[in-house]
């Protein structure tokens, strides 16, 4: 019966094409669950995993006590704020533990910017204010030299020009009266005594009477008790002292006149600007009063005295004053370029690049070949400003990318991570009491020619256990040292040193890792 029945399916149900079809459908979706199903739920396992232990590996910090650290979110312990994720690191390229990295959208929001260093030959841009003044050698004062009272007063205000020669005043003097007819009487005996009469001329030219007006006295035979007082100068009355009227002495000063063809043009220079400036120099300087126009003089004086309450000291240009377009007291600004010839060849970057911390000055450098963008804390030796710019002396080399905006948000995100930064340079350093009866200080000679260096040697010094202080000066080459003698000696510390490349008073560093330092360390003589 079972036999009759198969048979029968058979012949009705497989001979038909699209049960077959059907058949084949299915299997081929049950194979297909066998062989993707299993696997797919094992990568999404394998996923899940994954993603749990880049949880796990999450550490939590506080924003305001950056050295607490935990391994899964909470309260600060310290204030009680949420503590926040710490940026990751990222990537799987070899960097300095101490870099900082960020992802690309980080440094896309905070617009950090950075920028390739080169050597340059330096120009420092100074920029003088002052303002416009009369040359005192061209000024002169209008005395008198009689006594008497001034009868007539030619100048009637401050500001009038006088050209030479002109009548000043007329001037009542019974003195001049008196030499006037010892004059005429010695006409009178010149053929007796002509030394009387030399003598009474020369008495009325020390007055300051003129040949012209001595010769008409002798030709009148009169005396008279008015004299003219004659200017002696052309120029400018800037001072007027006296009024129709007055009593005058001899000596008195009765006009100040100053002659305007040619003025000084009076800057304030700065005493860090002051290296920068000779005399000799061309200066261009522009007025507001008379704007699109640019004048030129040379320096001829630089004040030797400093202004104690501006920090300032006078710098002196001599210009012509064709039409009289230069008024004294005009405010004047000049711009100089002064080329920095002592620091040709040197690395010049940006002021935004610089970060200060009292007596240190950094900057951050992206680190090369890094596949996530890293950059790392450097202290620079700064030399003189260029306006907007410095020269470096030491801490970076030709070609090194530095960060030249945003300098400040990567040093935040440092500080977060309790790594170097500006406001704390000394990660890491022990906890050692210097006071202990095992703690020990010693100086060590190393060899280094700069902060490349100095950050490598006191960071191989503070690696090492029992070391709690490590300073090297650049200039001298000292290494200065606080350990626990029980713990290391001088002897393992200038081992390590030597070990990655620097020489030392006791131990010399393997030629092949000195070789392979940076260029600008390789301190020893071809």
């Amino acid at each position: 019966m079972n036999s009759t029945i198969k048979k029968a399916f058979n012949n009705r149900y497989l001979r038909n094409r699209n049960v077959r079809y059907g058949l084949i459908f299915l299997a081929g979706i049950l194979l297909g669950w066998l062989l993707f199903g299993s696997r797919g739920g094992h990568e999404s396992g394998d996923a899940h995993g994954h993603s749990h232990e880049q949880a796990a590996a999450t550490v939590w910090t506080c924003s305001m006590h950056p050295q607490i650290k935990m391994e899964k979110p909470g309260k600060c312990p310290l204030c009680a704020m949420d503590l926040i994720p710490l940026t990751s690191s990222g990537g799987g390229d070899a960097v300095d533990p101490d870099a900082i990295r960020l992802s690309g959208e980080a440094i896309a929001l905070a617009n950090i910017q950075t920028t390739v260093v080169s050597r340059q030959n330096p120009v420092k841009d100074i920029q003088l204010f002052g303002t416009i003044q009369v040359d005192e050698r061209l000024s002169q004062s209008q005395t008198s030299h009689v006594n008497g009272r001034i009868e007539k007063l030619f100048v009637n205000f401050t500001g009038e020009s006088l050209r030479q020669g002109q009548t000043i005043a007329t001037v009542y003097s019974p003195e001049l009266l008196n030499a006037q007819q010892e004059l005429l009487e010695a006409v009178k005996m010149e053929s007796v005594q002509p030394m009387l009469l030399q003598a009474a001329r020369e008495k009325l030219r020390l007055w300051k009477l003129t040949d012209e007006q001595i010769a008409a006295i002798e030709k009148s035979g009169v005396a008279s008790p008015l004299v003219e007082i004659k200017s002696n100068s052309g120029g400018v009355v800037i001072t007027k002292n006296v009024n129709q009227g007055d009593y005058i002495s001899q000596g008195n000063v009765l006009l100040s006149v100053a002659n305007l063809s040619q003025v000084w043009a009076m800057f304030d220079a700065y005493e860090s600007d002051l290296p920068f400036l000779k005399v000799g120099d061309n200066i261009e300087f522009s007025l507001q009063a008379i704007p699109g126009k640019t004048f030129s003089g040379k320096i001829s004086f630089i004040d030797p005295l400093l202004d104690k309450n501006t920090r300032t000291s006078k710098v002196r240009v001599v210009t012509s004053n064709p039409g009289m377009q230069l008024k004294p007291e005009m405010f004047a600004s000049a711009r100089v370029t002064a080329p920095l010839r002592q620091h040709s060849n040197q690395v010049v970057i940006p002021n935004s690049a610089v970060l200060w911390t009292g007596k240190r000055s950094i900057v951050y450098v992206k680190q090369p070949n890094a596949e996530t963008p890293a950059f790392m804390l450097r202290e620079v030796d700064l030399g003189p400003s260029l306006g907007g710019a410095y020269v470096v002396l030491s801490g970076l080399n030709d070609g090194d990318e530095i960060v030249t905006n945003g300098a400040f948000t990567i040093d935040a995100t440092a500080q977060l991570e309790g790594k170097r930064s500006m406001m704390n340079m000394d990660v890491g350093q022990k906890n050692i009491d210097p006071e202990s009866t095992k703690g020990e200080h010693a100086t060590l000679m190393v060899q280094g020619l700069c902060e490349m260096c100095k950050d490598r040697i006191e960071k191989t010094a503070r690696g090492i256990n029992g070391v709690y202080s490590a300073v090297w000066e650049l200039k001298t080459r000292e290494l200065h040292l606080d350990f626990d003698k029980a713990l290391t000696s001088k002897a393992a510390i200038s081992k390590a040193v030597a070990a990655v490349g620097h020489d030392t008073d006791m131990h010399k560093a393997d030629n092949n890792v000195y070789e392979a330092l940076p260029a600008c360390c390789k301190y020893r003589e071809q």
